[in-house]
């Protein structure tokens, strides 16, 4: 009953709902389109639906905004990815002013999506531009050709894991000396995400123990120690195309969030050749926060024109932010 109320306010609205592949199932079944920070990025704000309801985490709504600022964008719950709370536009200003103090003024800063829009902003008035974990290697080929030195956020796994693809050094701000910071062609800002740091060398090393013939598929926001080891490192959605294409008899365990894995396959003759490659659950609560109650809620709230979580964003801060995100799908 609340499906079919869903979808009847959806028509009546004129609106899209729009779920990233780490929600529950419940909305990702219910979603008209899924994907993941690129896709959704690009084909929510290119939708003819005037409103966008956005079923994941704040700074996913806000792109949307930057990229479409004539729609009405709401998010049933404005859940906060944990890694972009580790970077804020202080602490940009912050980074930017230490390079500087090492003698660092030529910087080119490349951030994750996973930021909010102050910092997509603050990359902008810099020269620099926005990635995700699909588009990164592209930015990046990008980046070096500026001839500056690259500052990567908030996300130092995705940093330095370009890094080593390409054949350049990284180090992490305020974690390594200045003396290698100063050598880095790649300086990756401290953050991370919580999910991809549950996985370990050691879950690889169980596997492959048990299953020699299994393959290990990746999200790139895992440590080095955990992608060098792997057979496939991707994007959500490229990890999706991989894991998909195989046979349905060839075993693979996944380093990425649950909620995807657990629905990447089915049992084959009933067995199980999909497993999550993690002891401990890898799921993310605040993209777990969403439920169907909340979408049917929202959706209510904007019917009677009292709508609840409406993203707005400052327009001279949307403005530039939009200059890195424009940028960003220019590149792709």
């Amino acid at each position: 009953m609340i499906k079919i109320r869903i979808k009847e306010l959806l028509r009546e609205l004129d609106a899209l709902l729009v779920a990233h592949y780490y929600q529950r199932d419940e909305v990702v079944e219910i979603a008209e389109l899924t994907g993941d920070s690129l896709e959704l990025a690009r084909k929510a704000s290119a939708s003819e639906k005037s409103k966008i309801v956005f079923c994941g985490v704040g700074f996913m709504g806000q792109s949307v905004k930057i990229l479409a600022p004539q729609k009405r964008v709401f998010m049933p719950k404005i859940a906060c990815c944990s890694m972009a709370r580790m970077i804020d536009d202080s602490y940009f200003d912050t980074s930017i002013a230490q390079l500087k103090n090492y003698g660092i003024t030529d910087i080119f800063p490349i951030t994750y999506i996973n930021s909010n829009a102050e910092v997509k902003a603050k990359v902008a008035e810099l020269g620099g531009v926005v990635c995700t974990s699909a588009n990164a290697s592209k930015i990046l080929e990008y980046a070096l050709k500026q001839g500056k030195k690259i500052f990567f956020l908030p996300d130092y796994c995705l940093g330095q894991n370009l890094a080593r693809d390409n054949g350049l050094k990284s180090a992490i701000l305020s974690v390594d000396s200045a003396e290698k910071i100063k050598e880095a062609d790649v300086i990756c800002y401290y953050g991370f995400c919580s999910v991809h740091q549950l996985f370990s060398a050691k879950d690889i090393d169980f596997y492959r123990a048990k299953y020699p013939d299994i393959l290990i598929a990746v999200h790139p926001e895992c440590q080095v120690s955990v992608t060098e080891k792997a057979d496939f490192v991707g994007s959500t959605s490229q990890i999706i195309k991989f894991v998909q294409s195989l046979d349905s008899s060839q075993k693979v365990a996944v380093g990425t969030e649950f909620n995807l894995v657990n629905r990447l396959r089915p049992r084959a003759n009933g067995i199980q050749n999909t497993f999550v490659l993690s002891s401990t659950k890898p799921e993310c609560p605040t993209m777990n926060e969403t439920t169907l109650e909340d979408v049917l809620k929202c959706l209510e709230f904007i019917k009677k024109n009292q709508p609840i979580n409406e993203i707005l964003l400052d327009e001279n801060i949307a403005k530039k932010a939009k200059l890195a995100l424009d940028k960003m799908l220019e590149l792709s």
